[in-house]
């Protein structure tokens, strides 16, 4: 006998509920902004995309623009690492993630770049654009101009920080394309994004990208962004053996969910990437800066004849010439007077007959005499030195050496380099690149004994090679 089951009504309920809940979930998903890109660093390859053009909210993946004019700032002398910026009550105002700055506090900018770079502090890098540009409305034009100049096609920045405000978009592509000329354009100070902490100043920060830098093996950087509207989002650049990827993602659901993209992206990058590929550095833009000032760069070269002035009061004698024309030079040599300073000392004929007095002209010399003070201001030429950075030492404190290098480039790279990874006891020396007849020594000066001593042990244990400097 054929016995009829019929389901309660309530059970069918149920069930249907189940299944629109499932079907609703999926088509969320699916529907969430999500975009990503993987591209290989080495030649600007495209290896993967998804949405890479999607107008999106970047968040903090704007401070890499930030840093990267504040890089191109330093470089081209509109402001130093070590000029102290005043915090305005706007950039103090700013809300988290932040380093707690105070209106009318003054910092170095080093450490806003620190923190921004690696705390991803809005407060930090809303002070770098007011410092740079005055204000952040015209530093925002700024960065929009930039972006222009390197191919960020569908960028618009409206503030410094990423906070989100209607219009300040970006896109997976765009972001991917900064992150590499981070990498390329500016390398001393790509360091910054590997940091897993850092001294800002004011108090030590951790790195917001830390748990991808610990996990991911050749992870060194680049930066992450977040805010409700964007999502969790990360442009992350990892090298193995000759590979070097680059992988962006907007929109992810959640820091673990956006690092284990990251992840995937990479690992997929340098599967697809070739092992040998030609390094094609992306091209630099043309500096565009509000107005760059002039920078400071003294030297010790001689830029007068040495022939000695008219001496209205007795003849010259051959004797006095040779003198003149050495204490001349060694005076130019030591900076005890400048050549301005000579002029105006000097008296001048004419002021001499217009008072009536009689200008008694020296004897004829003879043209050896003339030859012979040359010879010794060539011998005796000093050195020529660029001042990187202004200090008022005058050679009596301890100075670090680092090297020899074969180009002023190299040695002042080095420089940068080196004050980057040893800020504890080389913060305030000062960078001097000093040329002798056989390459361009690269100096730390401006340090105690004690300073010196202690950089050099610091520095040999990381292999760099260190010897001090005694003062002169």
């Amino acid at each position: 006998m054929l016995v009829r089951r019929t389901v309660p009504a309530h059970s069918w309920a149920v069930f249907f509920i189940v299944v629109w809940l499932y079907l609703l979930t999926a088509v969320t998903s699916v529907a969430a902004p999500y975009a990503a890109m993987v591209m290989d660093a080495r030649t600007g390859e495209v290896l993967y995309s998804r949405n890479a053009d999607a107008r999106l909210h970047p968040a903090s993946l704007t401070k890499m623009m930030t840093l990267y004019i504040a890089f191109e700032a330093v470089e081209n002398g509109e402001i130093s690492l070590d000029t102290k910026v005043r915090i305005s009550r706007n950039a103090a105002s700013e809300p988290p993630s932040k380093l707690g700055l105070k209106p009318g506090q003054r910092i170095a900018l080093r450490y806003l770049i620190r923190a921004a770079a690696v705390k991803s502090a809005n407060d930090a890098a809303t002070a770098i654009g007011e410092a740079i540009s005055g204000s952040e409305e015209a530093f925002a034009r700024r960065m929009n101009r930039t972006a222009k100049a390197l191919g960020m096609t569908r960028t618009t920045f409206k503030n410094a920080n990423g906070l989100t405000t209607p219009g300040h978009l970006s896109t997976a592509r765009d972001m991917t394309i900064l992150g590499r000329h981070i990498l390329y354009d500016y390398p001393e100070y790509y360091n910054l994004f590997s940091r897993r902490s850092t001294n800002a100043g004011v108090r030590v920060v951790r790195n917001t990208n830390r748990k991808l830098l610990a996990a991911y093996r050749g992870a060194d950087g680049i930066k992450t962004g977040y805010t409700r509207a964007a999502g969790f989002n990360l442009v992350a650049s990892a090298k193995r053996g000759n590979k070097r990827i680059i992988a962006t993602v907007f929109g992810g659901k959640s820091s673990a969910w956006r690092n284990a993209k990251v992840a995937e992206l990479l690992d997929l990058g340098f599967r697809r990437a070739p092992a040998k590929a030609p390094l094609r550095k992306p091209g630099r833009p043309a500096y565009d800066g509000d107005g760059a000032k002039t920078v400071v760069t003294a030297s010790t070269a001689v830029r007068q004849s040495p022939r000695p002035q008219m001496r209205p009061a007795r003849p010259l004698l051959m004797a006095d010439a040779v003198a003149d024309a050495v204490a001349g030079v060694l005076a130019e040599a030591v900076g005890e007077e400048s050549a301005e300073a000579r002029d105006a000392a000097a008296p001048d004929p004419a002021d001499a007959g217009s008072e009536g007095r009689e200008v008694v002209q020296p004897k004829v010399r003879p043209r050896d005499i003339v030859q012979a003070s040359l010879k010794a201001a060539e011998q005796s030429a000093p050195e020529r030195e660029v001042v990187t950075r202004f200090s008022t030492s005058g050679g009596q404190f301890w100075g670090v050496n680092v090297g020899r290098y074969t180009t002023r480039y190299e040695a002042e790279k080095v420089l940068l380099r080196t004050a980057l990874a040893e800020m504890a006891t080389l913060d305030g020396s000062l960078r001097k690149v000093v040329q002798t007849s056989r390459g361009f020594d690269a100096n730390f000066m401006g340090l105690t004994q004690e300073q010196a001593d202690l950089a050099c042990r610091r520095l040999q244990a990381r292999g760099v090679p260190c010897s001090t400097i005694g003062p002169s």
